[in-house]
């Protein structure tokens, strides 16, 4: 202010040179008229700072709305403000997605993501084509915490890969088959039948060292006429949508943990029902998961699998995963056991195994112990290349 006021006086005496008062103050020639002229017109007032806040704001949005942001941001940490916008229009007067941005980011409840770069994978995920509710569900084990009390949680969850409906999300002790394959009666008992159902390949859907990878629990589902899919070896990309809903789940169920693994189930039950009925999608074009979702026209006591080639020969296998063919044992895999696999004799040297319509693999009539797997297709014009190295 004292600075302003000496500037001003010097400004004022006669033959005072404006641009050099404006250099030693280290002004420019705009502020030093200006100064001058707010000091004639009101004298030393003129020289305080003014407000820079505008007349009018259009942006301006009243103290209730941004309270009512707030709160449904407090409630819901993961939405965005797009979630917010639309279920806010019919309660406040449709706010738009940059005025709810605006109230989120100046109470700051964003939390800013770092981008990671894009990886160029070396082959394509599974490609599978979805037109309708129950073509395909994915299913996944969220991975465990601990409630308060020490019980681990570990939640199976299933959805409608079509209409992003959570048909299940069961909080198991852990990735046990039984309890799986439990919780999937329930689902399959209340909802049908899906055609297909896309799993990692973790316990208890995939076992690698297994036949076609089958495991008790995946060869019950084959038996249902299900179509098993699986994403690749270490790419949770291929399940990306569910691994997003796992994201979600982690936030606002596995960061404030229960008393028990019971209150988590019924937190979990809760968080089904919102995420089904209430939350806006994205992809769904912000509607809710179950405007989009119906039942599967194929009830459980209705299912039946795909049958094996008419030609093969039905063998029960053991609780050992052993069968007899021709009077001599030969070892098929132990998550067969109880099923019946059927045998395609084809000549004195082959023999191929078939689990419904999943061939497994072959063997040798007389002589092999144990049915091996198939070996993986050749590549196209492999010999071609080889021919050209050499």
């Amino acid at each position: 202010m004292e600075l302003r006021e000496e500037f001003v006086l010097s400004a004022l005496e006669p033959g005072a040179n404006m641009s050099e008062l404006c250099r030693e103050y280290g002004i420019s020639r705009k502020t030093g008229h200006k100064w001058r002229k707010r000091y004639l017109e009101r004298g030393r007032s003129g020289l305080e700072d003014e407000s820079r806040r505008p007349d009018t704001s259009p942006l301006e949005v009243s103290a209730e709305l941004v309270l009512k942001v707030i709160e449904t941001r407090t409630e819901h940490p993961t939405w965005g403000p797009t979630k917010i916008a639309r279920l806010l229009r019919h309660e406040t007067g449709a706010p738009s997605r940059t005025t709810v941005a605006r109230i989120l980011k100046r109470a700051n409840l964003v939390k800013k993501r770092r981008r990671r770069p894009r990886r160029v994978l070396t082959s394509e995920p599974p490609q599978l084509e979805v037109q309708g509710p129950n073509d395909l569900w994915t299913v996944d084990f969220k991975g465990w915490w601990k409630a308060r009390n020490g019980e681990r949680c570990e939640p199976l969850t299933v959805r409608d890969a079509y209409s992003r409906y959570v048909l299940e999300s069961a909080v198991l002790p852990g990735p046990r088959s039984a309890d799986t394959r439990r919780a999937f009666e329930g689902v399959f008992a209340e909802y049908g039948v899906p055609n297909g159902i896309l799993s990692d390949n973790g316990q208890p859907f995939v076992c690698t060292r297994a036949l076609a990878g089958l495991t008790q629990l995946s060869a019950w589902l084959v038996s249902l006429g299900i179509d098993l899919h699986r994403s690749r070896l270490g790419c949770p990309q291929d399940n990306g949508a569910h691994e997003r809903m796992h994201a979600d789940m982690r936030a606002e169920l596995e960061a404030h943990p229960a008393a028990n693994r019971a209150q988590e189930q019924a937190r979990c039950d809760q968080w089904r029902h919102e995420f089904n009925t209430i939350r806006p999608h994205e992809a769904l074009d912000l509607e809710v998961p179950a405007s989009r979702y119906q039942p599967s026209s194929i009830p459980w006591s209705s299912a039946r699998p795909r049958s094996c080639p008419a030609v093969c020969e039905l063998r029960r296998v053991q609780s050992n995963g052993l069968m007899t063919y021709a009077g001599v044992p030969v070892f098929v895999s132990r998550a067969l056991a109880g099923q019946f696999v059927g045998v395609e004799y084809v000549s004195a040297h082959q023999a191929r195994v078939w689990f419904h319509h999943l061939r497994l693999g072959e063997f040798e009539p007389l002589t092999s112990k144990r049915v091996e797997p198939i070996p993986p297709a050749r590549p196209q014009n492999q010999e071609d290349r080889t021919e050209s190295v050499e």
